[in-house]
């Protein structure tokens, strides 16, 4: 190995939001430093179940229907809104 290419690696201790500490090896700081978290496992929501998002249906509806003002939502097709075809086999034709 090379000399004088590697980070010096010693003890600090690491003090949590909550005032937990720990101690463990580092490159951070000097020997015997003290690391205090501004955010950890304990409050950052990744670790928390805060960053989950509940989606609510119904809330997504009335913001479409809001936006867009109902387009084309419950309405039948052009084809099924006109009168139907009258059936042949039920009236009788005239003979020429």
């Amino acid at each position: 190995m090379k000399a004088d290419i590697h980070p010096d690696y010693h003890t600090i201790k690491v003090v949590m939001t909550d005032g937990t500490e720990y101690e463990t090896r580092s490159t951070w700081g000097k020997e015997g430093d003290t690391m205090r978290l501004d955010v950890d496992p304990k409050t950052h929501p990744a670790w928390n179940k805060g960053g989950h998002h509940i989606i609510e249906t119904a809330g997504q509806i009335d913001k479409f229907k809001k936006r867009y003002g109902n387009f084309g939502i419950g309405k039948k097709p052009a084809a099924a809104e006109a009168k139907p075809a009258e059936d042949s086999s039920s009236e009788e034709k005239p003979a020429e």
